[in-house]
């Protein structure tokens, strides 16, 4: 068998290096540099609180594989497990986690509740205010800038061929085979695996399957370097003072998002920027999660294009139209943490046909129908 990949973001570069393992010859094709779109725009959170229920398996099997990255790749990309600490400021957000510990503990996940003495002697400095937090002592992040140049550096080591900066045009079904036209030349294969973000939709679109999905950017920054004391990735419930969150990073700077309204981004070109004039309240949001911010300078702001489907989740799995073409885009700005994940099982299920893993849920086949595919379902907060 052989597959293609459209897209070098994580979920494209970690399934091309799962298929390259399972001795798949595969190609990845991506229109900038493996790394250079959403992916790097993340956060770097590694959490499982909060997640929309049946995504939990899939996060529970990503982060074996996070905690087994180093030694996957041969290099450090960071991973930490340090911890998701989450606080609530208010009885609606109290409400808000005790009802999602009690519905997750089926699903695997055990929270551990904090009462304000707990966290106060255990994370001194962080939520003062707060009535009530969660903790998540496996989860943590990872480094975005490092993470899918690596899988795609040991997919490369493992046979994968990587085509990068390349412009794509037809895509079109030959037979049994799928060929992808591009300005580097002509790719044929037996698979095609859409995992190109915020333009899966379109190539979606060319077989038949509409999803509604829209581009918009996150606002991210950092700090200048403060001394390390913050251990764990810190957010809030119910969105308490505006859903920011943070973390802090061993050189001391702090990352932070949430807080601010997600911008429109460009989908022709991919471009997505921050907006200065939200930074002011951006911060202030996270002032009661660490008080410690309100002196401090940030010295980078940025942004990145992310693909938002009309439920809040992801479409992956197999097409409903087409044989050999599979899906996995649009995971709404709360990706990076289910990324090993998705690509170990998507390279298991174009392998051998299944995956122990439900994803119905996430099937491209539930906006069937539908004329704006507007239904209830899961919001990325953390990213």
């Amino acid at each position: 068998m052989d597959a293609i990949v459209l897209g070098g973001g994580l979920m494209g570069a970690a399934s091309t290096f799962f298929l390259a393992r399972r001795g798949v010859r595969v190609t990845l094709i991506e229109r900038n540099r493996v790394g250079t779109g959403a992916t790097v725009a993340s956060f770097g959170n590694i959490r499982r609180s909060g997640r929309y229920l049946p995504q939990l398996p899939l996060a529970a099997r990503s982060l074996q594989l996070w905690g087994q990255a180093a030694k996957l790749l041969g290099r450090d990309v960071e991973f930490r497990a340090t911890g998701h600490l989450r606080f609530a400021f208010t009885q609606k957000a109290v409400d808000e986690m005790r009802a999602f510990a009690k519905a997750a503990r089926p699903w695997g996940l055990d929270l551990e509740e904090l009462e304000p003495r707990d966290f106060r002697r255990r994370f001194p400095g962080l939520g003062t205010d707060a009535v009530a937090a969660s903790f998540s002592p496996r989860d943590g992040s990872a480094n975005p800038r490092l993470i899918a140049p690596a899988f795609a550096d040991a997919a490369r080591r493992l046979g994968a061929e990587i085509v990068e900066e390349v412009g794509v045009g037809a895509i079109n079904r030959t037979g049994s085979s799928f060929e992808v036209v591009t300005s580097k030349g002509r790719y044929s294969a037996q698979v095609l695996l859409n995992a190109a973000g915020a333009w899966g939709a379109r190539i979606a679109e060319q077989f038949g399957e509409s999803v509604p999905i829209v581009a918009r950017g996150p606002q991210m920054g950092v700090t200048e370097p403060l001394p390390y004391r913050v251990v764990p990735v810190v957010g809030v419930w119910a969105h308490d003072h505006g859903g920011g969150y943070l973390r802090q990073v061993e050189r001391g700077n702090i990352v932070f998002g949430g807080g601010a309204g997600r911008t429109e981004a460009c989908i022709e070109t991919g471009y997505a920027r921050a907006d200065p004039a939200r930074l002011p309240g951006q911060l202030r949001s996270l002032l009661p999660i660490l008080p410690a911010l309100e002196n401090v300078c940030v010295i980078r702001t940025w942004s990145g294009c992310e693909g938002y489907i009309g439920d809040g989740l992801p479409v992956m799995g197999r097409s409903a139209t087409t044989q050999g073409l599979f899906h996995a885009f649009g995971f709404c700005g709360h990706g990076f943490q289910l990324g090993p994940g998705v690509g170990d099982v998507m390279a298991e299920m174009i392998d051998t046909g299944r995956t122990d893993l439900s994803l119905d849920e996430f099937r491209v086949g539930r906006f069937a129908g539908r004329r704006d595919g507007a239904c209830d379902g899961a919001q990325g907060m953390e990213r």
